[in-house]
């Protein structure tokens, strides 16, 4: 079964003659386009994390065994779209991060908007406690950013510039502030901004009010354990509510949209 079900008419978007092809990356790029920010200067957060029916947010440590083949061509499709994926260093480490590459599917699209061949990635750790030796560092299309604090190491931010990456301060202390990291990637062209977690990551942004847009994929498992949600850290004082902006289905797993409100 596959489905799009646009919210504001609940209409299945498929004929029946299409209904079980593939969803093509054009439209799957479309369906996934960024808003226009209301200004040069403004950046639109979306995240993008996978969910089990009953809360977990990752399996062995790993969100790999709750996805699926589209959730894996959703999580491209996103990333083709980005000017920049920001993600936790915890998990650079745990999910074997690497640079994100240029695709062919997606270049006159980035083309068209201005953007490079392939989005920037830009850790966010404040011990900077990283192998710079890994391709994410080494072998990088764009280079990688790291954000971190004035605090930060000063040994460690030698050896990150030194591996080849641009070390951007975005917090007073030694940690990272999520409305300073938004914006100073706003400040240098990267306004289409996407962050993959992990949970601390994102607890932080939702903490802070600044995530605009959450895409959830729902997967049709159980977990039990205690494995951690999609989003950790303190609970914020009053929830944050969100609307849903699209619906898609597909072999069970639900593909959800929802942008703050």
């Amino acid at each position: 079964m596959r489905r799009l079900f646009p919210v504001t008419d609940m209409t299945a978007h498929d004929t029946e003659a299409g209904a079980g092809r593939e969803w093509s990356l054009d439209e799957l790029a479309d369906a996934y386009a960024y808003p226009e920010p209301p200004s040069a200067e403004a950046a639109w957060l979306r995240a993008n994390m996978v969910s089990s029916l009953d809360g977990a947010g990752q399996h062995d440590g790993r969100s790999q065994p709750l996805s699926s083949e589209t959730d894996m061509r959703i999580f491209g499709t996103l990333r083709g779209l980005a000017d920049v994926i920001v993600v936790g260093a915890e998990t650079v480490r745990l999910e074997g991060y690497r640079p994100a590459r240029a695709r062919a599917a997606f270049a006159a699209r980035r083309d068209a908007a201005g953007q490079g061949p392939a989005p920037v990635i830009a850790v966010v750790s404040a011990s900077l406690n990283l192998d710079f030796s890994l391709p994410l560092f080494t072998e990088p299309l764009v280079p990688t950013l790291i954000l971190t604090g004035a605090a930060a190491p000063a040994e460690r931010v030698r050896a990150a510039r030194e591996a080849g990456a641009e070390v951007l301060v975005a917090g007073d202390g030694a940690g990272v502030e999520p409305a300073r990291a938004k914006a100073v990637l706003a400040e240098r062209g990267l306004r289409r901004q996407l962050t993959e977690g992990g949970p601390r990551l994102l607890g932080q942004f939702v903490a802070a009010e600044v995530l605009d847009e959450l895409c959830l994929t729902v997967s049709p498992t159980m977990t039990a354990g205690d494995a951690q949600r999609i989003a950790g850290g303190p609970p914020v004082a009053v929830p944050t509510r969100f609307a849903v902006a699209s619906l898609l289905e597909q072999d069970g797993f639900l593909f959800t949209r929802y942008r703050r409100i």
